[in-house]
């Protein structure tokens, strides 16, 4: 099973964001966790919930969760999974 860990910037990200919205995105991202495999990875590709950032060394990630965004990166030796920025739609390819 993964763990959830955030940056201090997303953290910050996530307090500024309307309190409904922050529950929202924190069960959102426990469920997502909960649940996360290769398969349900690549379920959510599919579906357009999930896509491959480009132009990044690092493999990064990008969530849609209603109007926002979660850009993540995955530690499949630690089984983690690290939240980097939160942010609207339009925040988050500024």
């Amino acid at each position: 099973m993964y763990t959830l860990e955030f940056t201090k910037s997303s953290l910050k990200e996530l307090k500024r964001i309307d309190k409904s919205y922050q529950a929202f995105l924190i069960d959102s991202l426990e469920k997502f966790v909960q649940n996360f495999s290769l398969q349900y990875e690549a379920d959510l590709m599919s579906m357009g919930k999930i896509k491959k950032l480009q132009g990044q060394k690092e493999e990064f990630y990008r969530l849609k969760l209603r109007s926002y965004r979660v850009i993540y990166k995955k530690y499949n030796e630690k089984l983690l999974i690290f939240v980097i920025h939160i942010t609207t739609r339009e925040g988050a390819y500024k």
